[in-house]
């Protein structure tokens, strides 16, 4: 159970995070971002500190229950220190495993599926359909909110080439057809013929199937077979999560300047955010996430949408 929160009431929680990061600098890993947020990383595990308007919000992770407990000790014991003016509480939750948090509450979840453009009688029965075919598999399916962004995102791009990483059954690639500029092309890579044989029918009677060009085949391939040529107007990444930091890679290179690469499930269920997960998937992740903050060639943001939907527009 290794992550913990704190909110510590403060009219100073800035000045705070200055002194915090400025102080354990000298033995630690620190940052202080232009916005006040500050990152302090120990041999332990790490702490982010964000000022609010009223008071200091702490988040520490580490990787097992006993680190934690030193991390939260040496932030606790140094920030009681610096506060001279007033007399702080650093009251901590209980800890939690990253694998039960809830990036959307249930009945926030709810309020979103019933306030987007509604899908409309093809997308339904599409969903349906995977619900009957698919049975435990079928919450791989985007969701119809995050499907109304999908087709957004494409209109917005002016999208003439897209790309979809995972299909499914179908579900995201009709959505992301029916946004294509008129012309326009979606190159939807997937390996199984089951599943995808699922949303045939629906991108028929959607009159989107001449603009759907289905490969099976490893996506990786697919992608590096493409022309080095930034052409792509938006991608959708949906599939295996150890290979994110490569379909990225691929795609990121041949977008367009002002094209979007959207990629789903970055939190993975809360278990990105917990250190203690250590599985190939869960460590790629955590590299892909670090590294688009970073990527000098796009400009990105990170949404709390369902399991986190990050969408990262080319320079």
């Amino acid at each position: 159970m290794p992550l913990a929160t704190a909110r510590v009431v403060t009219t100073r929680p800035a000045r705070y995070i200055k002194q915090l990061v400025s102080h354990m600098g000298q033995k630690a890993a620190t940052a202080l971002t232009p916005d006040g947020r500050g990152v302090i990383t120990l041999t332990a595990g790490s702490c982010s500190l964000t000022p609010t308007l009223d008071r200091l919000e702490l988040t520490a992770t580490a990787v097992d229950a006993e680190s934690l407990a030193g991390v939260q000790d040496v932030i606790t014991r140094h920030l009681v220190r610096f506060a001279t003016r007033e007399e702080l509480t650093v009251e901590w939750t209980a800890a939690i495993d990253g694998g039960e948090l809830e990036a959307v509450h249930p009945v926030v979840g709810e309020y979103l599926l019933g306030h987007h453009t509604p899908a409309d009688g093809i997308l339904g029965e599409l969903a349906a359909a995977t619900r009957e075919a698919t049975a435990g598999a079928a919450h791989m399916q985007v969701s119809s909110d995050e499907g109304a962004l999908l087709t957004m995102l494409t209109r917005l791009t002016g999208g003439r080439f897209a790309v979809e990483v995972g299909v499914f059954t179908g579900y995201s690639t009709l959505c992301i057809a029916r946004g294509l500029a008129a012309g326009g092309r979606l190159l939807a890579c997937d390996v199984s013929e089951e599943w995808t044989a699922i949303g045939r029918p629906h991108w028929e009677r959607a009159g989107v199937a001449d603009r759907i060009d289905l490969r099976i085949a490893p996506a990786l391939d697919t992608l590096r077979a493409l022309d080095d040529e930034p052409v792509i107007d938006i991608a959708f990444v949906d599939a295996d999560k150890h290979n994110y930091p490569a379909y990225y890679e691929e795609i990121v290179r041949r977008l367009r300047p002002g094209g979007l690469v959207v990629l789903d499930n970055v939190f993975l269920g809360g278990r990105v955010l917990d250190p203690a997960y250590q599985e190939e998937h869960h460590l790629a992740m955590r590299r892909l996430n670090e590294l688009i903050t970073l990527d000098e060639r796009v400009d990105s943001v990170m949404l709390p949408v369902r399991d986190g939907v990050t969408i990262a527009r080319r320079r």
